[in-house]
C-alpha cells in the first residue's frame, strides 16, 4: 500500500509541474520541521496521494477540494462539479447540455447559469502559465479545459502525445450559397477519410462546425479545440467550373504546411468531389507523420513517451539502412516495456523482422522468424482493424511465416480498411505479386503511385511496378520503374535487384555491374539464396525471372 501510495503522490509531483528538489525539501520539512506551516503542507501530500486531478499549481481531490500551492481555494459545490467534469473529460469538448446535466443533474436552469458558474471558476483559476485560460469557450458548443504546455512536457512515459487536426467548414467565395452545400459535403467526406487514419486523432464535425462562418483567427481555434493542425479552404465558382483551395496549417504559428488548387466542372460534380477527397486523405497523414517526427526531435529529444519512441522507431526503419533498423528494433522493445499491447509498437516491431529477413541481413534475435510471427499475432490481437497494423502483419505473415492465404487475406483487408493509405494500398499489392493476380498487383501499385508520386514511401509501389514487369518478362519497363523507384531511395535494395536482374536480362551487362556495386556497398555478402529465403515461395516463378537475371550478372547461389 506504501508503495502504491509513493506511486500515485510522485505522478500527482510531476503532474504539477515541481521539481525533484522542491520534493525533497517538503518531504524533508513534512518529516522534521515544526514549522507553522507544517500541517498544511502534510494536508497538501495527503490530498495529492489521493488525487483526482492535478494541474499547474492546483490539485482537486476527493475530501480535499481544489487546493492552490497547498491552501484552499474558495469554490462552491457547482463550482468544484464543474471543474471535475472539464477535467475528466481530459482536453475534450464538454457540451452545454451535458454541463448542465452533470452541475445541476435532475434540475432545469436557464443556460445563464452555466455562464455565471464558467466565469466565476475562471477567476478563481486565473491565468494558465502560458497566459491562456484555463477554460476554452467552444462557441456553440461547450467548454473544454486546456492542459498547460508545461505538463505536456514532462507527460508520462505511456502518455497518448499523439496530434489531433480539425477540418474546418469551407469558405464559400462564389457568392451562391446554393453552393454552401457542396463545400459542406467535401469537408465531411475528408473528415470520414482522414478518420480511418489511425496515426492522428480528427475532430468530429459537430465541433469543427461550430466555427462556420466566424471569421476566427486559426491560432484561437487550435488553443480553443485543442489541435494541432487544422484543415481550411475555400470555394469560388465561375459558369460551370468550380475551384477549391485546400490548405493545411500547423496550429500553433499559424504557419501554412500545404496547399493545393483543384479545378473541375459543375456536370461532373461528384466524381470532382470524390477526386479533392482521395488527394488530401492520402496527403495528409504522411505530412502531419513527417511534422510530429521533426517536432519530437525539437521538443522532445531522448523523451520516453511511447509515442516518441514510435516516431524514433518509423524515422529509423524508413531509412531502409540495415544499422538503423536494428536501432528501430531496440527502440521498439522499449516502448513496448512500457506498454506490451500496444498495436502500433508491435505492428513496427514485426515489420523491422519482416524487413531484415526478405533483405537477408543479419538476425537480431535467438529465431527472427518465430518472433515476427508471435508479434504479428500480437499486433492483430490488438489492432481492432488498423490498416498499418494489418499491411504490417500481413507482409510478415507471407514473407517470413509464410502463411501465404491468410497473410494475402491480412493485406487485402488492409486495402479495405483504409483504401485511401498508400501503404496499406501497396502491402495489398505485394500479397497479389506473390500470391494473387499479378494484374491486381499492378492495379494496387498504380493506384498508391497516384496517391504519392514522388512522395516519401513511393520506391515501394515503383519496385513493385517493376518487379511485375520482370515477371511479365518486361524487362524495358521494370528498367524504368526500378530507375524511378532508385531515385525515390537509393538504398531500398529491392529495387537494385530488379535493376540489375532487368539490365542483365537485356544483355545491358555493364548497367548490371553498376547496380551490383551498389547492392555490395550495402550488402557485402549478398547471394541468391539468401534473396530468395526471404521470398513467399508460393508461386516460385514470381521470384525466379529476379533470381536467374541476379545470377547473369554474377552474384553467387551461396
Amino acid at each position: 500500500m506504501a508503495e502504491q501510495r509513493n506511486i500515485k503522490y510522485n505522478q500527482c509531483f510531476l503532474a504539477v509541474g515541481a521539481d525533484f528538489r522542491s520534493l525533497a525539501r517538503l518531504q524533508v520539512e513534512s518529516r522534521e520541521s515544526e514549522h507553522v506551516f507544517r500541517r498544511p503542507r502534510l494536508r497538501y501530500i495527503s490530498c495529492m496521494v489521493e488525487a483526482s486531478h492535478a494541474f499547474g499549481e492546483f490539485v482537486l481531490g476527493p475530501g480535499c477540494g481544489l487546493l492552490r500551492n497547498g491552501r484552499a481555494v474558495a469554490l462552491g459545490q457547482r463550482g468544484i462539479a464543474l471543474l471535475e467534469a472539464l477535467l475528466d473529460a481530459r482536453g475534450s469538448i464538454v457540451s452545454k447540455d451535458q454541463l448542465m446535466e452533470l452541475v445541476w443533474p435532475g434540475i432545469a436552469v436557464e443556460e445563464s447559469n452555466l455562464t455565471v458558474q464558467v466565469a466565476a471558476l475562471r477567476k478563481a483559476l486565473g491565468a494558465a502559465p502560458d497566459g491562456q485560460e484555463w477554460i476554452a469557450t467552444v462557441p456553440r458548443v461547450g467548454y473544454r479545459f486546456l492542459r498547460a504546455t508545461t505538463e505536456a512536457s514532462i507527460a508520462s512515459p505511456g502518455a497518448d502525445l499523439r496530434p489531433t487536426l480539425a477540418v474546418l467548414p469551407f469558405s464559400n467565395l462564389s457568392g451562391d450559397p446554393r453552393q454552401d452545400y457542396f463545400a459542406d459535403g467535401i469537408v465531411d467526406d475528408i473528415i470520414a477519410a482522414l478518420s480511418r487514419f489511425r496515426s492522428f486523432a480528427v475532430v468530429a464535425r459537430d465541433c469543427s462546425f461550430a466555427y462556420k462562418g466566424s471569421g476566427i483567427d486559426v491560432r484561437k481555434i487550435v488553443a480553443e479545440l485543442g489541435v494541432r493542425y487544422v484543415l481550411e479552404g475555400s470555394i469560388r465558382q465561375s459558369g460551370n467550373r468550380l475551384r477549391i483551395v485546400a490548405e493545411l496549417v500547423e496550429g500553433q504559428g499559424g504557419t501554412d504546411m500545404w496547399a493545393q488548387t483543384f479545378d473541375g466542372m459543375l456536370d461532373e460534380i461528384f466524381d470532382f468531389q470524390d477526386r479533392i477527397t482521395e488527394r488530401v486523405a492520402t496527403l495528409i497523414e504522411p505530412l502531419i507523420q513527417t511534422a510530429e517526427i521533426e517536432r519530437s526531435r525539437r521538443e522532445r529529444p531522448g523523451s520516453v513517451a511511447v509515442y516518441d519512441i514510435y516516431l524514433q522507431a518509423l524515422a529509423k526503419i524508413s531509412t531502409e539502412v540495415e544499422s538503423d533498423n536494428a536501432a528501430a528494433y531496440t527502440l521498439l522493445m522499449k516502448g513496448l516495456s512500457v506498454e506490451p499491447d500496444n498495436a502500433q509498437l508491435l505492428a513496427q516491431a514485426t515489420w523491422a523482422l519482416e524487413h531484415r529477413y526478405t533483405m537477408g541481413w543479419p538476425a537480431l534475435t535467438d529465431d527472427d522468424v518465430k518472433t515476427c510471427a508471435a508479434l504479428a499475432r500480437r499486433a492483430l490481437e490488438h489492432g481492432a482493424g488498423d490498416a498499418m497494423v494489418l499491411a504490417h502483419c500481413g507482409v510478415a505473415l507471407m514473407q517470413t511465416v509464410k502463411d501465404y492465404d491468410w497473410g494475402l487475406a491480412v493485406l487485402q483487408a488492409a486495402a479495405e480498411s483504409n483504401p485511401n493509405n498508400p501503404m496499406a494500398v501497396v502491402r495489398a499489392g505485394v500479397g497479389h505479386l506473390h500470391c494473387g493476380s499479378v494484374e491486381d498487383a499492378l492495379s494496387h501499385f498504380h493506384r498508391a503511385n497516384r496517391f504519392i508520386p514522388g512522395d516519401r514511401g513511393a520506391h515501394f509501389s515503383l519496385c513493385g511496378i517493376a518487379h511485375a514487369h520482370v515477371v511479365r518478362g518486361e524487362y524495358g519497363e521494370a528498367v524504368y520503374w526500378a530507375s524511378r523507384a532508385l531515385a525515390s531511395n537509393p538504398n531500398f535494395e529491392a529495387t537494385l535487384w530488379v535493376l540489375i536482374a532487368a539490365s542483365a536480362h537485356l544483355g545491358r551487362m555493364q548497367e548490371a555491374h553498376r547496380h551490383l556495386q551498389a547492392l555490395k556497398r550495402l550488402t557485402p555478402d549478398i547471394t541468391v539464396e539468401r534473396i530468395r529465403a526471404g521470398q513467399a515461395g508460393k508461386y516460385p516463378d514470381r521470384i525466379e525471372g529476379v533470381l536467374d537475371g541476379l545470377r547473369l550478372a554474377g552474384v553467387p547461389d551461396h
